[in-house]
């Protein structure tokens, strides 16, 4: 939007032209920004992460614009197969999470249903020559045949952008994850399957702690899974998890090894006269987020968007219809369905 000062944001196409063909594979599944907004992260299903970088000029224009070209493009997963379940592991990017920087290159964690990887964003515009025991295209001389020896030189070179895996994290998760979360100590993170939540260490890979585990001895009692899971953006030892039964539990690491149980409950009282066969399944909650000071929390289910303060449990604070959005075809359908009832 222009005018009074609001930003207009535009993006680049990431295929180039508007005739190319989009496939099933080119549907965005996740987006993330990074912490100062300057590179927005977008996956697809086809495992791939386009990273979009801000153009300096647009912020200095007026009206201000945020115009986003593409940056790197790079393959996060690939299709895998589970030979021991007889199951497929779609390539599809559930999550993205940006590090904050600590140096000129940019790190983010990407994750598919069941392997979380950790990538490098780096550029190189500058090459060496002159090696010694080296030439031009990269073979290696005999020193021998060396009779002069020569200073290497920095030149200057047309950007380039590598992604290159650091960290792989797998075999972790028996169910497919839905949520990771990296802490504000920058050292460790958390993902959340449909049962449990572990908590890892982004120098060690074959190693994770399971901090929440909801599974019960027998799966017939199963009543509720969980959707979604976040780390408090100040307090280290606080997250928080979102459940298919609509609730939002706050727990905190320093109280038990296993947080089975909460140090907080947020959950919106039902009006039993609006209770349907459906009521369970609108009031699933889809995602979570904290606010940058902590003190806010937001939700989201089928019908509406919640706005909740972390010191009052009862009820949120705000609420926001969301109907009027644009809806996938099968909540369309549910709305009716819920109407006519």
């Amino acid at each position: 939007m222009e005018g009074n000062g609001e930003v207009q944001w535009s993006f680049s196409q990431v295929k180039g032209t508007l005739d190319d063909d989009v496939t099933e594979a080119d549907i965005i599944s996740c987006v993330e920004f990074n912490h100062d907004g300057e590179l927005l992260a977008t996956g697809d299903k086809g495992g791939r992460v386009v990273i979009f970088q801000r153009d300096p000029v647009s912020k200095t224009v007026f009206p201000k614009r945020g115009e986003y070209n593409v940056y790197s493009t790079f393959q996060s997963h690939e299709p895998e197969f589970d030979y021991l379940k007889s199951l497929e592991i779609e390539e599809k990017i559930n999550k993205i999470r940006w590090l904050k920087r600590k140096n000129p290159a940019n790190f983010l964690l990407s994750t598919n249903d069941k392997t979380i990887k950790l990538w490098k964003i780096s550029e190189r515009d500058k090459k060496i020559e002159g090696y010694n025991t080296k030439s031009e295209n990269g073979s290696l001389v005999d020193p021998a045949s060396v009779s002069s020896l020569r200073v290497p030189t920095i030149k200057p070179m047309e950007l380039m952008v590598e992604a290159s895996p650091r960290r792989i994290y797998a075999n972790a998760h028996t169910y497919h994850i839905n949520s990771i979360s990296v802490n504000s100590d920058q050292e460790t993170y958390l993902s959340a399957d449909d049962l449990r939540i572990n908590l890892w260490h982004l120098e060690i890979t074959d190693q994770s702690f399971n901090i929440v585990d909801i599974k019960p001895t027998n799966m017939e009692e199963l009543t509720e899974v969980i959707t979604a899971a976040e780390f408090h953006p100040i307090e280290c030892n606080l997250f928080v998890y979102s459940s298919s039964k609509g609730t939002i539990r706050l727990c905190d690491m320093r109280a038990a090894a296993l947080c089975d149980r909460h140090a907080k409950l947020f959950e919106e009282p039902e009006d039993p006269t609006n209770r349907s066969f459906f009521s369970e399944i609108i009031s699933s909650i889809s995602d979570v987020k904290l606010s940058n000071n902590g003190r806010y929390m937001v939700s989201r289910d089928y019908l509406s968007v919640k706005v909740w303060d972390l010191h009052m449990e009862s009820k949120p604070i705000e609420s926001y219809p969301v109907s009027t959005l644009k809806q996938n075809p099968i909540t369309m359908l549910l709305r009716k369905i819920i109407q006519l009832i």
